[in-house]
C-alpha cells in the first residue's frame, strides 16, 4: 500500500460520513404520474421539489442508490458564471448572448442560495468566497482579463490579489497571484442532497431507487417509462442523468461525455496548521488546463483536493497517490499526513463547455455541468421544472436548439485519455517555463 494511505483508508467518498445515499423500500411503482424524472441528482431533485410544490404527481427514478452519482461525490463549490469566462466557452458567443449567459450563471448562484435560506437545508453552507490561483505568471494577466468581465456581471464581488498579497489568503508560495470572487461558496454535498431529498418528499414526490430506466416510449399524448421493476406512465419525462447518461436518453449519448474527477480528503490536521494553509476558508481552485480545485473540509479538519493525477482511469488508491503529489506540491506540510478517503465521480461534459436544457421528442433534458454542478444543476432541474409547469419568466439561456455532437464521442474511451494527456503536458510546460523565469 502507498505510504501516504492512512490506516484504515477508504475508497468511498468522505462526504457519506455524513449523509450516505439512501436505498428506498422496493414497494410498487405509481401506474401513472403527471412526471417521471430519470436520475436523483441535484438537477433531478431540484425539478421534483418545484413540481411537487405545485401540485404535480411526480416520481424520481434512480438505477442506484439516491445520490450515489456525481451529486454526492464533488468538491462541493458553489459558483457562479466564472467557469465559462475561465474555460473560454463565451468566445464563440455574440455579445448579447454571452450576456445571458452569465445573466443565468448569476442568477443560478442567487437561487441556491434563495433555496437553502427559504427552507433553512442543513447543507453546512458558507459564502466563503474562491480563488483561482495562477499557477505561471501569465495566467496571473489572464485572471486581469477575466475579472473585468466578471466584474461588469458581478460588481463588487471581483477583487485581484497579487502575489505579494496572496499569503492572506492561502499558505502557499506556489502561485503567482489570483483572482477572489467573494460571492462564492461552498457546502457538504452529501447533506445538501440529503436536505433536497427530504424537501422533495415534504412535497410529495416519490422517490424510488435501484430502478434502472431502460427506455422511454412515445405514445400519443404520453410516455411509457420502462424499468426494470415495470412500466411507468407520465405525462411528462425529464431525464437529469448528465455525466451518467445512457439508455434512458440515447440522444444524450453522442453530446454529453463523462469524464472522472478524482478526490482525496487527508486525514484530520491539527487547526493551527489549517488555519495556516488556508487563513480565511476560501475555495480554490488552480489555472491548469487539467485544473486542481481543493478547500477545508466544512469542520476545517481536513484538506479535499481534487483532480487528474493522469490521464488514464486509475484505481482509488493510485489515484490518491498523484494527487497527493500535486497537493504536497501547494502545500509541503501535508507530506506528514496521510489520505483517507479517495473517490471518483463523473461530471458532465459538452462540447461547447456550456450546459444544455432542452426537449428531443418530447422528453426534457438538462445536462453537461462542465465541473460546476452544484449549483448549475441545481438551477437546471428548478428552470425545466418551471418550463414543463408554463411559469419561465422567460427561456433559460442554456435552453437553446443547438446541442452539438461531441465529435468521435463513440471513441470516448481513448479520445479523452488523449486530451488530458495534450492538458497535462502543456500544464507541464508552463510549470518549467515558470520556473526558469523566476
Amino acid at each position: 500500500m502507498p505510504t501516504c494511505l492512512a490506516a484504515g483508508f477508504k475508497t468511498t467518498p468522505y462526504w457519506w460520513e455524513a449523509a450516505r445515499p439512501e436505498a428506498t423500500p422496493q414497494l410498487p411503482l405509481p401506474e401513472r404520474v403527471d412526471v417521471a424524472i430519470v436520475g436523483s441528482g441535484y438537477c433531478g431533485l431540484s425539478a421534483a421539489i418545484e413540481l411537487s410544490a405545485a401540485g404535480r404527481s411526480v416520481v424520481v427514478l434512480d438505477a442506484g442508490e439516491l445520490g450515489i452519482g456525481a451529486s454526492t461525490r464533488s468538491g462541493g463549490m458553489v459558483t457562479g458564471g466564472q467557469k465559462f469566462v475561465v474555460s473560454g466557452a463565451l468566445k464563440s458567443h455574440t455579445p448579447a448572448r454571452r450576456q445571458r449567459i452569465l445573466e443565468d450563471a448569476k442568477a443560478s448562484l442567487d437561487h441556491i442560495e434563495e433555496l437553502i435560506a427559504r427552507h433553512c437545508l442543513d447543507a453546512d453552507y458558507v459564502r466563503c468566497g474562491r480563488l483561482i490561483a495562477a499557477h505561471t505568471p501569465a495566467y496571473y494577466a489572464r485572471l486581469q482579463a477575466w475579472a473585468q468581465l466578471l466584474g461588469t456581471h458581478a460588481p463588487g464581488s471581483i477583487e485581484l490579489v497579487p502575489r505579494a498579497q496572496l499569503h492572506h489568503e492561502i499558505g502557499s508560495e506556489r502561485f503567482y497571484g489570483g483572482l477572489l470572487v467573494t460571492n462564492y461558496g461552498g457546502l457538504h454535498p452529501a447533506k445538501y442532497h440529503r436536505a433536497l431529498r427530504n424537501l422533495a418528499r415534504s412535497h410529495g414526490a416519490n422517490l424510488v431507487s435501484n430502478t434502472p430506466v431502460l427506455c422511454v416510449e412515445r405514445r400519443t399524448g404520453d410516455f411509457l417509462v420502462a424499468t426494470k421493476r415495470g412500466r411507468i406512465a407520465a405525462r411528462s419525462v425529464f431525464v437529469a442523468t448528465n455525466g451518467y447518461s445512457t439508455a434512458a436518453e440515447p440522444f444524450l449519448k453522442s453530446r454529453v461525455i463523462g469524464a472522472a474527477s478524482y478526490i482525496i480528503a487527508t486525514e484530520p490536521l491539527p487547526s493551527d496548521l489549517t488555519r495556516k494553509l488556508s487563513p480565511r476558508a476560501r475555495m480554490f481552485s488552480d489555472t491548469k488546463r487539467s485544473l486542481s480545485y481543493f478547500r477545508l473540509s466544512p469542520d476545517g479538519t481536513r484538506v479535499i483536493f481534487g483532480g487528474r493525477a493522469t490521464a488514464r482511469e486509475l484505481d482509488e488508491e493510485r489515484a490518491a497517490t498523484g494527487l497527493f503529489r500535486q497537493m504536497r506540491q501547494i502545500w509541503p506540510e501535508l507530506d506528514a499526513f496521510g489520505v483517507s478517503h479517495c473517490w471518483r465521480g463523473n461530471f458532465g461534459m459538452t462540447y461547447d463547455h456550456v450546459p444544455h436544457m432542452g426537449t428531443h421528442d418530447g422528453v426534457h433534458y438538462a445536462v453537461g455541468c462542465n465541473g460546476s454542478g452544484v449549483t448549475m444543476m441545481t438551477y437546471l432541474g428548478h428552470q425545466t421544472a418551471l418550463k414543463i409547469l408554463g411559469r419561465q419568466n422567460r427561456p433559460c439561456a442554456f435552453d437553446v436548439d443547438k446541442f452539438p455532437k461531441v465529435p468521435i464521442a463513440w471513441a470516448r474511451s481513448w479520445t479523452v485519455p488523449a486530451v488530458t494527456s495534450y492538458y497535462l503536458f502543456r500544464d507541464w510546460v508552463d510549470g518549467r517555463l515558470a520556473a526558469w523565469s523566476r
